[in-house]
């Protein structure tokens, strides 16, 4: 259940977001631009730190939030402000690789060191905490990469921490914190939405995807729910990143690299342009998120085989997506 708090500080948190975008619409040419180059989607030079308004608008939230369960906040707060200013960092000046994986490996156990339990057993406890801030440095990096394209990763906050928000989350304060950024991410997917006008940069990016990490993991610790829950929420996410990922290394392509061989980037290029692209996520991200939700309220041990399901399903687009690439282009991989 939703308190009334937490609609007031999302109605917040939805006004600040929608005025301060329209400062920065109104201010478009001094912003930082994201420049179009041979692995880009777009054709001009938009702006490219909207994710600020979006943590403007969720700012009073957290401030709320670090009063009333501050224990909690440290947990993550620390490692979501290092990552939107370094992120920040990166969208006006750039940063070089080393650095900036080296910030997010730091985030990440930051965040993990706060929710492992300390074990008898000292070796046990490392890899734990290894594993979880792997998950997390993996959830911000695959997030930025679907940012590629009109509106999909503003929808996919809106969706997936909608989601978390309807399940419960950990806790009442990261449960209303999940809707909160639900509500700050609706405005920013307008002036995303295609013809973006304004794109949220890795400040908005990065910081979404430690989050819906950080959220999830805290879910799964404190036995809200299971962890197909975070799974299943964002699923097109990570699904299409983690193919891809894997597509490349197994073709010994430089991964690492720029590209636009995501799963979305080539369906854009088939010809579903921006508009078409995010019609076709936005029912999967839909789908999943409702699935998600729904099973968890009525019958949580379904939740493994709903995952499943998603999974087959997700893998027929994907298909067929591959598909009319070869036949496109047959000596493209």
């Amino acid at each position: 259940m939703v308190s009334r708090m937490t609609i007031v500080l999302a109605a917040i948190a939805a006004l600040v977001t929608t005025a301060v975008l329209g400062a920065m619409l109104r201010w478009a040419g001094r912003l930082p631009q994201a420049t179009p180059n041979p692995r880009s989607l777009h054709v001009t030079p938009v702006p490219r730190v909207g994710g600020l308004a979006l943590w403007a608008g969720a700012l009073p939230a957290v401030m709320v939030a670090a009063y009333v369960a501050p224990i909690e906040v440290v947990a993550w707060g620390p490692a979501w402000f290092v990552l939107t200013l370094v992120s920040l960092r990166d969208d006006t000046c750039g940063v070089s690789i080393v650095p900036r994986l080296a910030a997010h490996v730091a985030c990440a156990l930051w965040f993990a060191c706060w929710v492992v339990t300390p074990a008898d057993h000292l070796l046990l406890a490392a890899l734990q905490t290894g594993a979880l801030a792997l998950l997390v440095v993996w959830s911000l990096n695959l997030y930025n990469f679907m940012d590629g394209s009109d509106g999909l990763a503003a929808l996919m906050a809106v969706f997936g921490f909608g989601a978390y928000a309807l399940a419960g989350t950990a806790s009442p304060t990261s449960s209303g914190l999940a809707f909160v950024i639900a509500a700050a991410a609706v405005p920013l997917f307008v002036a995303n939405s295609p013809p973006a006008r304004i794109f949220m940069g890795d400040v908005g990016a990065v910081p979404l995807g430690f989050l819906a990490a950080a959220f999830g993991i805290a879910g799964v610790v404190n036995h809200t729910w299971s962890a197909w829950f975070p799974l299943l929420v964002f699923l097109p996410f990570i699904a299409d990143a983690t193919l891809t990922l894997l597509r490349r290394i197994w073709r010994r392509e430089r991964w690492w690299e720029g590209h636009r061989s995501h799963y979305y980037q080539r369906l854009l290029q088939l010809g579903a342009g921006h508009a078409g692209t995010l019609s076709i996520f936005a029912a999967l991200m839909l789908g999943t998120s409702v699935t998600a939700v729904a099973i968890a309220h009525v019958a949580p041990e379904w939740g493994g085989r709903a995952l499943a399901v998603w999974c087959v399903v997700l893998l027929l687009p994907f298909g067929a997506i591959d598909y009319h690439w070869r036949k496109r282009s047959p000596a493209t991989p």
